[in-house]
């Protein structure tokens, strides 16, 4: 057979490499596994079993995901489960996949859910059927080519001591005695897990499909979806109400799609956006290698390339700069592969020759491309469509539906029967993306690809997509780009980041990396930019954020909050909608403006934000739209503005209420002023009192600025002297210029996001999804003072919040610094008196106090609940890349804690 060198200098384009001197078949197309589920005879025959007339939940898709589902369903005790494949089981994506686990990655949540998945497969599928699911564990291995590449895993190794995960740093020389065939002469070190593995994918579906048929549920093979019947209810909401296969139809009011590449089409029948590109996804298998035998499996992400353990041979593959696409998605496409594009995955085999040399004269036995679906953030698409009520989404899963099939099986479970999932997924959530980009190919397309290209690069605390930009602008957009803004995306908004000095550094059109004989950009100062902040210490322009932040400290500073979502809750039930909805009592009178959160049934925060009463106004007016009954206000984060949305009228359409939600997010700008002398500036541009007496905190008022009207509130992200000013599209130009003016004598500044990070966390106040998100209850989180428990007020998740408070609180938001100046960035290791207690959830560098802030929840290692006595009697330490800082904890803001300068007092 020919080696992995010689053959590739001889093989044609697109066609699989010929043994050396020409003799004998080319390499095989096929899956190393040694059985497959496919069965010829049974194609096309029909389904196995009889249809059901109804099911309480009809799983589309028998791949990972669709397997994972239905098991957990049924274990969790859901009744008349059926999973409908239109061909065998693992047909479409499952079957050729390379089946890896590895149990660390950046992100706490997923390092949750790969831990379950391993359970699943290792432990409890086996003891519930007496089967082997497919479970080998043979360890993983990460190569670190840099300094950067082995700080980055130092940072999951830290991450993993909280969650038991055991992992070493191993040096050059240690790398050599593990795994002997390997070339560590480029190395700085790599990370080695020993419980790392591989599943196989018909050994660990077949198992769960047996083990879910056990409990209840019917596995229907060869049964293809043809339609989904969609009904309009009386308050015209879409709901789920019938499964169309050519053997009959299943009246179900749940939908559960998990038809991976063909999601997207699946989807379209109920008339739900599925944002996932299809795309070759390809790696080859090697004939016998002496020595490779029970060896850990590698990722070698600085070269793009991972080789798995197949026995004695290895499977060589990776993530390319210029993946195929897969224009047009076959519907009859099962247990197939295409032919490898040795042009494209040439990259992959000279990484794989350069860590492990001998694989040069290794041969190859079969070749493996075939089709998986990508999405435009890399992460799977999970939870209910804003579209169609009981229409799920298990899909888009990037290769890595094997590996987090079993967490997110699991979680997808929870939320069909309970409504939410009990881990935070926010970051699958489907209703993290907005209406407007959902169904926008470009945006899809390009940051689908950069995704897949990026997938093995270093996860930087702060970078950015160059794919997909500029898809939603404020109004203040191109005045800023001309002051010097370094723009941030956030779901297709561009936001300040921070104010470059040197002059501007506009986004351009996207040019993928110079694939597909695209010219790449040249003198690109924005990426430029960007590359400056590839690192795992302060950035080069951390000055300039410190005088952004110091500005504002001392003086004023102005920041563009417009891509915020603005929403109006209007009606005549708006009240009890309200009532019920946020935690805090809005129902106060007009002219008042509360921060409050919603949360879940379990008390888990699914927002937080400022409702502002208001009474009616001009129907033609973004401001104050006229109504009748009661009105309100809502002011969300930008980034989580579907999320919000989405929360909200859920509820409104459970409850039946009698109210509307408005969204004017694209019709409002939203400038923020704050700083001790905001007063003394706003005051010559505004033709109101803003004294503490006509104008107290947490109030608002309709105003002219600059002859325009804009809504006033005295508020702060920042803990200072403040005011936003809401503002009409087509004014926020005049009224930006007018401010500006107005504050030049007293050094006013433009300040970004990274600013607003900076002097939030400083100040104590909450960053949603950072350290606070839908499985923190407002007591963990210090937010205890938002909650109406003291009136007789009912309100969504108040009984769950009541019962904890009764209880005592398990775990505890905790504020630390550190004397030491190194920067941290969320993951890393909370140790109290030499145990493990938490992790950091967000962390960043505090300017006016000159230190390091982190915020992390900690837990007591007896089992007992958190008071502050527990939190004031440890000695703490925060583990960064392995390293070891003391730190102070704080029951307080270590800033102005007594919260003197939001009301004026200086």
């Amino acid at each position: 057979m020919a080696s992995l060198t010689r053959a590739l200098r001889r093989a044609a384009p697109w066609r699989a490499p010929r043994p050396l001197g020409g003799a004998g078949p080319t390499a095989e197309k096929s899956v190393p596994y040694r059985q497959t589920l496919k069965d010829e005879s049974a194609a096309g025959s029909g389904p196995g079993r009889p249809l059901p007339p109804a099911a309480e939940v009809v799983v589309v898709g028998g791949g990972s995901l669709g397997c994972q589902t239905a098991y957990h369903l049924a274990k969790m005790g859901a009744r008349g489960v059926a999973l409908l494949e239109r061909d065998r089981l693992t047909a479409g994506t499952t079957w050729h996949t390379a089946g890896l686990l590895w149990q660390l990655r950046p992100s706490d949540v997923e390092v949750e859910l790969l831990a379950h998945t391993r359970h699943v497969v290792s432990r409890e599928l086996p003891e519930e059927t007496g089967l082997h699911a497919g479970w080998i564990q043979n360890g993983g291995l990460f190569i670190a080519s840099s300094k950067q590449r082995l700080d980055e895993y130092k940072r999951l190794m830290s991450l993993g001591k909280v969650y038991g995960v055991e992992s070493y740093v191993l040096s050059p020389s240690e790398t050599k005695d593990l795994y002997p065939l390997m070339n560590v002469d480029d190395l700085y070190g790599t990370l080695y897990v020993p419980k790392d593995g591989t599943m196989d994918p018909a050994g660990t579906c077949s198992t769960l499909a047996r083990a879910a048929t056990a409990r209840g549920a019917a596995i229907i093979e060869n049964c293809p979806v043809t339609g989904i019947q969609v009904k309009v209810d009386d308050l015209g909401v879409k709901r789920v109400s019938a499964v169309e296969t050519p053997y009959g139809t299943i009246q179900t009011p749940c939908v559960v799609n998990c038809a991976g590449v063909w999601a997207r089409a699946l989807g379209q029948m109920a008339g739900v956006h599925v944002p996932l590109v299809a795309m070759h996804h390809a790696y080859v298998v090697t004939e016998r290698i002496e020595g490779i035998q029970n060896m850990p499996n590698v990722r070698d992400h600085d070269a793009s390339v991972y080789l798995r353990l197949q026995g004695d041979a290895l499977s060589v593959g990776g993530y390319e700069s210029n993946p195929i696409f897969w224009e047009e998605v076959s519907e009859k496409f099962a247990f197939g592969l295409f032919d490898l594009d040795w042009d494209v995955f040439m990259q992959h085999i000279e990484g794989a020759v350069n860590r492990v040399p001998v694989l040069e004269k290794t041969g190859i036995k079969s070749t493996v491309c075939g089709p998986e679906s990508f999405t435009a953030d890399h992460k799977p698409l999970m939870g209910e469509a804003p579209e169609v009520r009981g229409f799920f989404l298990g899909c888009g899963f990037n290769s890595a539906g094997m590996m987090l099939g079993g967490g997110c099986g699991r979680e997808l479970a929870h939320w069909i029967i309970h409504g939410r999932p009990e881990k935070d997924m926010y970051g699958y959530d489907i209703r993290r993306f907005p209406h407007s980009l959902t169904d926008n190919n470009r945006w899809l397309r390009e940051r689908s690809h950069e995704s897949y290209a990026k997938n093995y690069s270093v996860v930087f605390p702060y970078d950015e997509p160059l794919a997909g930009r500029n898809m939603r602008k404020d109004p203040l957009h191109e005045e800023l780009l001309q002051q010097g803004c370094v723009f941030q995306e956030r779901h297709g908004w561009e936001r300040p980041g921070w104010f470059n000095p040197k002059g501007a550094a506009p986004v351009l059109d996207y040019d993928y990396y110079g694939a597909y004989k695209r010219q790449r950009h040249s003198n690109y100062t924005y990426n430029r930019l960007l590359g400056d902040e590839y690192t795992f210490d302060f950035p080069p322009h951390h000055h300039v954020i410190k005088n952004e932040c110091l500005t504002c400290r001392n003086a004023l500073a102005l920041f563009d909050m417009s891509y915020f979502g603005k929403f109006y809750l209007v009606g005549p039930e708006a009240t009890k909608a309200a009532n019920w909805l946020f935690t805090a009592d809005v129902s106060k009178a007009p002219g008042s403006t509360v921060y409050t959160c919603m949360l879940n049934r379990r008390g888990g925060v699914e927002s937080d934000l400022t409702v502002s009463r208001i009474s009616p106004g001009n129907p033609a007016s973004p401001l104050a739209p006229a109504f009748e009954g009661d009105g309100y206000y809502l002011a969300v984060g930008g980034a989580v503005a579907q999320h919000n949305w989405s929360h909200i009228s859920t509820v409104l359409q459970d409850m039946k209420l009698r109210c509307e939600l408005l969204d004017c997010s694209e019709e409002l700008g939203m400038l923020s002023l704050q700083g001790p002398l905001s007063r003394a500036v706003l005051q010559d541009v505004l033709d109101t009192d803003l004294s503490n007496e006509a104008f107290p905190f947490s109030t608002h008022k309709l105003v002219k600025a600059a002859g325009c009207t804009v809504r006033a509130m005295r508020l702060s992200f920042v803990g200072e002297m403040g005011w936003e000013l809401h503002v009409p599209k087509v004014d926020c130009v005049r009224v930006y210029q007018a401010v500006m003016k107005a504050g030049a004598q007293h050094g006013i500044t433009n300040a970004g996001y990274r600013a607003i990070d900076s002097l939030s966390i400083e100040k104590g106040y909450r960053h949603w999804h950072a350290d606070l998100r839908s499985d923190d209850t407002p007591l963990e989180a210090g937010l205890a003072f938002t909650c109406k428990l003291k009136s007789g007020i009912p309100f969504l998740g108040r009984e769950a919040v009541e019962a904890q408070k009764a209880a005592g609180i398990p775990r505890r938001l905790v504020c630390f610094t550190t004397d030491e100046k190194v920067p941290m960035f969320g993951l890393e290791a909370v140790w109290r008196d030499g145990e493990v207690v938490g992790h950091i959830r967000r962390a960043d560098f505090g300017f006016a106090i000159d230190k390091t802030i982190a915020y992390g929840y900690i837990r007591n290692p007896a089992g007992g609940a958190v008071s502050l006595d527990f939190v004031k009697s440890g000695s703490y330490e925060l583990e960064r890349m392995g390293v070891s800082y003391p730190a102070r904890a704080h029951t307080k803001s270590p800033f102005d804690p007594d919260n003197k300068r939001v009301r004026g007092i200086y």
